[in-house]
């Protein structure tokens, strides 16, 4: 793991040095031209939802530049990490020379790049330029990173937006009729755990519908996007995408995987239904099993509510999984393994079987989505927490 990490250190070191640049003006020949680089998602995390980068080549100068407004500094790993989950992590404008970044892209990382040349004329082209060099000085080329609406496809719309104005159409793309949450839930389907604990943490700013603009914060949306805009250009109304080429290609296997996280929770909820029937009118035997179910509950509720409270993301607040997954149940789980069923503990887990009951009954009328997997947890959860609150004779 350690050796991936510096490995990848040393990669985007090597990208974000870029080529040497001359810190003079340059004037674009006529031979330049612009392109939409679409990097399709990899196998790692970081990589799932795809990258986007802007290509400029003139032969004519001699350069061949990408333009990447998704670098950042690993730094190490005790710090990256930190910075990753509590949104401060800033990424910056990057430009490297593009055989050196699409060797990284088809050699190591093995994923298949899209190309889709522009019909900018020489006006627009040197405008587009000029932009790009001012904003990778040292600078300007900084961004505190933002997941759905300031990343790598987002700084690409926004700077093609403002160098081109009114020329750039994308008035007929068609919008995605889809929340942001069903935008992203097929990037993760073939990590079923991942998918279920991206569900949980993100919430309600997600599920709302996602207007065509929005959209192009996933690479493959912006690369569709360009594919139906269109560009004034000498008087004239033409598609912004002259040519589209497949730059490299590797097939991959569908996205797909078991449901285990909802397999494996509607097994524990059958286990814990049969034991919870067969045990019902016993006084308690086994305080563990509850302890550990309470506690990661527990854990997860602190990991939310800090998600929502001590950083920066501004798609994991408010978050309605906090009304079942309280972070109280941590020091409940605590108390149940220390000292048991105590009358006070007693009423705290009917309080439980209430919430999460009338939670249970009312959540899909809440303005968030729940994962299906966590029915059968809830369900458990009550389940439990009513035995434990269920009056005892003797």
């Amino acid at each position: 793991m350690r050796a991936r990490f510096l490995l990848l250190t040393l990669l985007a070191g090597l990208l974000a040095a870029g080529p040497a640049r001359s810190q003079h003006p340059q004037t674009l020949s006529d031979e330049a031209q612009v392109s939409l680089l679409t990097i399709l998602p990899g196998d790692q995390v970081y990589s799932m939802y795809g990258h986007s980068a802007i290509r400029i080549v003139d032969p004519v100068l001699g350069l061949d530049w990408t333009y990447n407004y998704g670098t950042f500094d690993f730094g190490h790993p005790l710090t990256f990490v930190p910075r990753f989950v509590q949104g401060r992590l800033d990424y910056f404008l990057s430009v490297a020379s593009y055989p050196r970044a699409l060797a990284f892209y088809r050699t190591v990382e093995q994923r298949p790049v899209i190309e889709q040349v522009l019909a900018l004329d020489a006006t627009q082209r040197q405008a587009l330029f000029d932009v790009l060099q001012v904003n990778a000085r040292p600078e300007n080329r900084t961004y505190r990173y933002d997941f759905l609406f300031d990343n790598c496809a987002t700084r690409i719309r926004d700077v093609m937006e403002a160098t081109l104005g009114e020329a750039l159409h994308f008035d007929d793309v068609p919008p995605p009729n889809r929340t942001f949450r069903q935008l992203l839930d097929p990037y993760a389907a073939d990590r079923p755990f991942l998918d279920f604990g991206i569900d949980l943490a993100l919430g309600t700013p997600v599920d709302r519908i996602a207007s065509a603009r929005e959209s192009m914060f996933l690479p493959d949306y912006l690369q569709r996007a360009f594919a139906h805009a269109t560009l004034t250009r000498d008087g004239q109304t033409v598609p912004l995408v002259a040519r589209t080429d497949t730059v490299f290609w590797t097939d991959r296997p569908a996205a797909r995987a078991w449901p285990w996280p909802a397999l494996l929770l509607w097994t524990l909820f059958a286990v814990g239904l049969g034991w919870t029937v067969r045990t019902w009118s016993q006084p308690p035997a086994r305080r563990w099993p509850d302890a550990w179910l309470f506690g990661l509950v527990g854990v997860a509720g602190v990991l939310l509510l800090y998600l929502w409270a001590g950083t920066e993301h501004t798609v994991t607040r408010p978050n309605w999984n906090l009304a079942w997954a309280w972070p109280t149940h941590l020091v409940a789980a605590v108390w149940l393994s220390r000292r048991g069923g105590t009358p006070l503990l007693r009423r705290y887990f009917a309080a439980t079987a209430l919430g999460t009951v009338v939670f249970l009954i009312g959540f899909v009328a809440l303005p968030q989505s729940v994962p299906g997997a966590a029915i059968p947890l809830l369900l458990l959860l009550a389940l439990r927490a009513l035995w434990w609150a269920r009056p005892r004779s003797g």
